[in-house]
């Protein structure tokens, strides 16, 4: 940063349109024929979406080099764009290629970098073509734009630390991706065996017992999306995630839920908060002699089976009614508490390994972004 400094010290910016500094290109000529992708095959085809790469073909006429002129592609509907210095074609002409009209005067990556500093003027329903009608007539800051070669040193340099600065950061995302991967797959086995250890009990040592005789299974009401009044209450149906918020709960304080019907059939989840039951039943233990959570944990340790447990030839469901006389252990309350406490503290470790990557990855990306606005703006 004190180079750069160095670098901008007297060094007058001037605001320029961004079509004055750019070649506009049809993708035309480099699209791809046919739809048979293969990854044995050489060439990526391209979207400036994020899907980016959609797969790659055997076609050899047509090919873009970007490994000799790098470009940046450009979504014309959406302003998605990336920086691309390898050999490809294109799925679509909505995709437009973007380059520098004299690399002597304006480097192609200080452009890219500096575009995606641009909040995106989008407006819902808008289906112009960005470029020509929007992009185009952006003002990009150019320094000593008189001077070309102190004003192509300049960007260079900003370039040089966006890059790095990108380089660290994808290489430090790998480290921990690699990092946390390894360890989530070792707590997860841990997690696993201990849990087997600790739930499972000699039928002779261990009362045992239907679990309708202590406890009760409450049906979830016919529902639909259409019948939702926008609410604070999530509605759970099949699926361990909320389809819709509704302004009324049928259901509060701390019980399981068990998906009855589709491909979640038989899905366990633990819920302790006001909600909207459907397609599915609640299971509340009898408190004085089972503990909620540790039935949850027993449930969860024999998800396969009951998910073996689906009936039907076209969409299969579970029964409510087999829960009745399902089969449940009945240690002592003291001694369930304690395998929560063991549980809970390993699904509290999993949990945190998994919420801490896209977290931290989420943090390196701010903190680019920050230092690339930083290096992007210039006082006028």
């Amino acid at each position: 940063m004190s180079e750069l400094e160095k670098l901008l010290e007297g060094v007058e910016v001037e605001y320029k349109a961004l079509g004055d500094y750019t070649n506009y290109e049809q993708p035309t000529k480099y699209r791809v024929k046919s739809k048979e992708y293969n990854n044995d095959f050489e060439t990526p085809v391209l979207t400036a979406g994020k899907t980016f790469i959609l797969g790659y073909t055997n076609e050899i006429d047509g090919i873009y080099k970007a490994s000799e002129n790098p470009v940046i592609i450009f979504d014309d509907f959406t302003t998605a764009n990336k920086w691309v210095d390898f050999d490809f074609k294109v799925k679509s002409s909505a995709m437009k290629m973007i380059t520098s009209k004299d690399e002597t005067k304006a480097s192609l990556k200080y452009i890219f970098h500096w575009m995606n500093t641009l909040s995106s003027d989008l407006v819902d329903g808008d289906h112009k073509r960005q470029w020509i009608s929007n992009y185009a007539h952006k003002k990009i800051p150019i320094p000593s734009p008189d001077n070309p070669k102190k004003s192509l040193k300049i960007q260079k340099e900003i370039v040089r630390i966006l890059d790095t600065f990108t380089e660290l950061t994808t290489e430090l995302t790998t480290e921990l991706t690699t990092e946390l991967t390894t360890e989530l797959t070792a707590r997860k086995k841990q997690y696993n065996y201990y849990r087997a250890q600790l739930l499972t009990f000699d039928e002779n040592k261990v009362e045992w017992k239907n679990f309708g005789e202590i406890g009760e299974i409450k049906r979830g009401v016919a529902f639909t999306k259409k019948q939702a009044v926008i609410g604070e209450f999530p509605v759970v149906a099949n699926a361990a995630e909320p389809i819709i918020f509704h302004n009324e709960f049928n259901r509060d304080g701390e019980f399981i839920v068990i998906a009855r019907s589709g491909a979640n059939a038989g899905l366990i989840t633990y819920w302790n908060e006001e909600l909207f039951l459907t397609d599915a039943f609640s299971i509340h233990p009898n408190e004085l002699v089972l503990n909620t959570k540790f039935t949850y944990y027993f449930l969860k340790k024999n998800q396969r089976k009951i998910h073996s447990m689906k009936r039907g030839s076209g969409v299969p469901h579970v029964r409510a009614s087999d829960f009745e006389v399902y089969k449940i252990p009945v240690p002592s309350l003291e001694e369930q508490e304690r395998i929560v406490n063991i549980l809970d503290k390993f699904d509290t470790l999993t949990s945190s390994i998994s919420e801490g990557l896209p977290k931290e990855i989420e943090l390196r990306k701010k903190q680019y972004e920050y230092y690339r606005n930083q290096l992007l703006t210039f006082n006028d």
